[in-house]
């Protein structure tokens, strides 16, 4: 083992020759003698480590995987995995996201860069006793410190570098289903979102826009006319966001399959092959996206979509998910062909089940290809969890080539550490389940603890029948993710905002336009928090100290300025709420509404009626909002609301630039400083304004302590 420091706050410990992930950019050089902290070490062909928890301890983290944002009692594998079935016995989903905090008696960060399988038992074989098994002996694992948890948090963010910074559009509603099967149904879909004043950017197009499955081409029967369509839509505010998946289809005269085989450009089997299996389209091969050659052809492909209108996509299949390999589905024609010569009892019966259902995402597939990279041929297990991070900088790359000043939409199903900085993410096929619509609310930290910002759930969820009041009820936390996304599958219902009652249609759509109004808000502390190396999406043990708030998981801060408290159960007219500190609610059922109550530091039970949610300002805080509009484009926000709760002093910085270019990396951009000071019965509002700001006047409401409104109208 040796050690570096890499800086003040963290030490990077390295066991035996590490594979190079790039998921830190900030490593160290000066090795060091520092002793490993808090853990029993076992070295041998894996690496073992154990840690006593306090009774009170909390561990955080894990990024996107199942159960709650203290990870305590279960165990967690780290494993990209192309599992539909979130249930909570599950142990891992797309993601492989290796940060955790432990908050105790001591308190410590830790990233263990490995990109192969590891094993978490946080407390549920001994409920004392965090035990990890890193499969293998090649591995750094870095202990991070700080004062709090949140500082922990920032020091990790710091060394694996700044996050994905989509186009502003991308922060719009964006509409989605396994399929809108034609271009004449998407365009009536567009239109019908504009007649009915429901604000929307862009709609997801999966499968049935290519032919045949084929990444990269189009369908001559369902979309001969792509590029117009693309351009037509594009003119009234909404984009086409196609998928591509990662397999590419076996066939003679398809031009990607031809270059890939040319250039040897494909994951090969143990005898240099081309490795052979199933998914969408049949037999495919997989792009080897670890060859950095590999990567940057095809990442140069999107351009073909690029110069049709096409301004983001959505990379899925991407763990590599596998129906089946050439060697498993003849292996299993055997098995079955010997069992079919039996009378099925209880042993035979099962074993033909497994037969089955073991085809997919097998172990031995995924040890059975292998990736051509710089360090040499490497089996695809021992990197299994960076082949999705690789689709998604192949990806990146090739925007960055094609145009280097634009900002493209890029979010990715799998995904490890690192990847963060070239797209988002989505959490994958959930269901329309009130219990996924708390996972959802549960996940949002852990994944923002690791890096990507720029994330979402299906809302309404994608597999399984939602029902009105799911819908609500999940759009109404899904207005404070980044990627605001309705997806679903195909044989499920439609769940499009129209797709239900007039009651729930007039809800879903003053929620969305309630996201649209606060885009101003939204954006400000996104690129704050990029800019800063922090979360947007926090617990509330991040910023407050109390004997409650650490068991809390259904209250979240979004920015520096707001609480969030969704409502998810079914038939819930309400919720209990605590409050570390006074703050004011906000009962929104448009963004129009002014439903304004202060409620005081302690326990609260909140009513909230179907049609309304409950949006809190934190004390001496800020909530900056605009007029909503039919598309991104069209917002105008030269006239913003501010409405402030104040005790005795607020400031508030609102960040802003173009929303398209990555002029931003060069400082341009503006800001506005507000300031808001009471003092006995006069108030104070300064407005400091720099850069190109288009706005020219703010609507001040604030709100004192003791429920005093006062209002003003601003010049910037």
């Amino acid at each position: 083992m040796k050690s570096y420091i890499v800086n003040k706050n963290v030490v990077r410990y390295e066991f035996g020759k590490p594979i190079e992930t790039y998921s830190v950019i900030e490593k160290g050089v000066s090795e060091s003698d520092i002793e490993f902290k808090y853990f029993q070490l076992n070295l041998g062909e894996e690496i073992k480590l154990k840690y006593n928890m306090g009774k009170k301890d909390i561990v955080y983290g894990l990024g996107e995987n199942i159960r709650g944002i203290n990870k305590r009692g279960w165990i967690y594998e780290s494993f990209c995995t192309d599992d539909p079935n979130h249930a909570p016995d599950k142990k891992s989903l797309y993601g492989a996201h290796n940060f955790f905090i432990v908050d105790g008696e001591k308190r410590f960060g830790v990233y263990i860069d490995f990109p192969s399988k590891i094993i978490y038992d946080v407390g549920y074989e001994k409920k004392d006793k965090l035990e990890i098994t890193i499969e293998g002996k090649d591995a750094d694992i870095y202990i991070i410190n700080g004062e709090t948890v949140k500082e922990i948090a920032q020091n990790f963010l710091k060394i694996i570098g700044k996050g994905y910074v989509p186009p502003k559009w991308a922060f719009g509603y964006l509409q989605s289903r396994w399929s809108y099967p034609t271009e004449e149904a998407v365009e009536s879909l567009a239109n019908e979102f504009i007649e009915r004043d429901i604000p929307c950017d862009g709609i997801c197009l999966d499968l049935d826009y290519m032919d045949n499955y084929k990444d990269f081409s189009l369908s001559n029967e369902r979309f001969p006319n792509f590029e117009e369509v693309t351009r037509r839509l594009k003119s009234k505010g909404v984009k086409i966001i196609p998928i591509i998946d990662a397999g590419v289809k076996i066939e003679d005269g398809y031009d990607i399959y031809e270059e890939g085989i040319e250039k040897g450009y494909f994951v090969t089997d143990k005898d240099g092959k081309p490795f052979v299996a199933a998914v969408w389209p049949g037999k495919v091969h997989f792009p080897d996206f670890l060859n950095k050659d590999a990567r940057k052809w095809f990442g140069k492909k999107y351009k073909c979509l690029i110069d049709k209108g096409i301004e983001g996509f959505w990379n899925d299949m991407n763990e590599p998910a596998i129906f089946y390999s050439e060697n498993g589905i003849n292996d299993a024609y055997r098995n079955i062909d010997e069992l079919r010569t039996k009378e099925l009892n209880i042993d035979s019966f099962f074993k033909f089940k497994d037969v089955v259902l073991g085809l997919s995402n097998s172990m031995n597939d995924y040890k059975g290809f292998y990736h051509k990279t710089e360090d040499g041929i490497v089996n695809h297990y021992e990197i299994h969890n960076l082949y999705g991070f690789n689709m998604t900088k192949a990806a990146a790359e090739g925007f960055e080539e094609i145009d280097s000043n634009k900002r493209f939409l890029l979010f990715s199903r799998a995904s490890f550490i690192g990847a963060h900085r070239y797209g988002g993410i989505w959490t994958g096929d959930n269901c329309s389940w009130w219990e996924h619509l708390i996972l959802n609310m549960k996940m949002l930290p852990s994944i923002n603890m690791c890096g990507f910002i720029y994330s979402g759930a299906d809302t309404c969820g994608f597999g399984s029948n939602v029902d009105s009041e799911l819908a609500i009820r999940w759009n109404q936390l899904s207005i404070f993710a980044p990627l605001y996304r309705n997806h679903s599958s195909m044989g499920t219902r439609n769940q499009e905002p129209f797709a239900f009652d007039e009651y729930t249609e007039k809800t879903i759509k003053n929620i969305i336009k309630f996201r649209y109004a606060m885009i101003p808000y939204l954006y400000s502390e996104y690129m704050k928090a990029i800019n800063s190396s922090d979360m947007l999406i926090k617990p509330l043990s991040f910023e407050y100290d109390d004997e409650f708030v650490s068991q809390i998981e259904d209250q979240l801060l979004v920015g520096d300025s707001i609480m969030i408290a969704p409502v998810y159960e079914q038939n819930k007219s309400g919720r209990y709420v605590y409050l570390p500190e006074d703050m004011l609610l906000w009962k929104v059922k448009k963004y129009t509404s002014k439903d304004f109550d202060v409620i005081n530091k302690g326990h609260n039970y909140i009513n909230l009626d179907l049609n309304e949610f409950a949006l809190f300002i934190r004390k001496n805080r800020m909530f900056v909002y605009g007029e909503p509009a039919q598309n991104t484009e069209l917002l105008n926000n030269e006239t913003l609301n501010v409405l402030a709760f104040v005790a005795d002093r607020a400031e508030y910085d609102l960040y802003d630039d173009d929303g398209i270019s990555k002029e931003y990396l060069l400082g341009e951009h503006s800001n506005i400083n507000i300031t808001i000071t009471l003092e006995e019965d006069k108030h104070t509002i300064v407005v400091k304004n720099s850069g190109n700001n288009k706005v020219k006047e703010l609507l001040v409401t604030i709100i004192t302590a003791e429920g005093k409104i006062i209002t003003e109208k601003v010049n910037v």
